[in-house]
């Protein structure tokens, strides 16, 4: 987390950025388990590769430079997307608490979707695009990770719309280039991981199946503690406490 500070220039007492970067992280990590995401883990590396699910299986090829460039095809359109809502949140800088509050609230009723206490039937789906990017090389995985980016977006929109609205709330740009990095990192690394340890991975990924519908449910927990916290102010109010009981942490920014 130092070195990312260190990246971005992020400033602890400005941006709170320490607790926004656990919460984009945990937040990839939890849309990579997503029931939507999960399952297709296997096909998609499969394709990647250009073998079938049991050619990953007996390690007939690595799906390990695939996977690195799919990671990089996501974390590009996620990077951009820091950027615009960074851009948006210093053009309405004089409405930056008013913005923090509406966001809160976005958030809270993303969270109660998770949670089935209300159903928002367009997050409900999956606006996939379809590519023409054969599978098995380095550009077609890169393509496919873009498209996976976009047309995924219904599916892991509530925790995306969650990051997007922490880096909206803050005035400078490697605020939100950054949390939306940590957020990719947190969605690609496990992908990463699935390619490097294939078998292990699919039968990890079978005893998880059976918990995704709990995993959503801390999803929502997750989207309503963060919406009440920028309702409240409390990721400020956080910062200024580690900075007030950990000095140290002053000099990462």
């Amino acid at each position: 987390m130092a070195m990312v500070l260190i990246m971005f220039g992020i400033e602890l007492i400005d941006a709170a950025f320490l607790p926004a970067a656990f919460v984009a992280l945990l937040a990839g990590l939890l849309s990579f388990l997503s029931p939507c995401v999960l399952p297709i883990v296997p096909p998609y590396l499969a394709y990647m590769t250009g073998i079938g699910v049991n050619g990953l299986k007996t390690g007939e090829r690595s799906a390990v430079v695939p996977a690195l460039f799919f990671v990089l095809g996501l974390s590009t359109v996620f990077i951009l997307m820091g950027i615009a809502a960074s851009a948006f949140g210093r053009a309405l800088l004089q409405y930056q608490d008013l913005l923090s509050r509406g966001s809160g609230l976005v958030v809270i009723i993303l969270g109660l979707h998770f949670l089935h206490v209300i159903r928002i039937p367009f997050l409900d789906s999956e606006a996939r695009l379809d590519v023409d990017a054969k599978g098995g090389g380095a550009f077609g995985a890169y393509v496919l990770g873009l498209a996976f980016a976009f047309g995924w977006t219904p599916c892991i929109g509530p925790q995306l719309g969650m990051i997007l609205s922490l880096a909206a709330s803050g005035a400078e740009a490697q605020r939100g280039v950054a949390l939306l990095a940590i957020y990719a990192l947190g969605l690609g690394i496990p992908f990463l991981l699935s390619a490097i340890f294939i078998n292990r991975a699919m039968g990890l990924m079978n005893r998880i199946k059976p918990h995704l519908k709990l995993i959503e449910r801390v999803m929502g927990v997750l989207l309503i503690a963060v919406g009440l916290a920028l309702l409240t102010g409390a990721f400020t109010a956080f910062a200024y406490w580690l900075l007030e009981n950990f000095p140290a942490l002053a000099t990462l920014g």
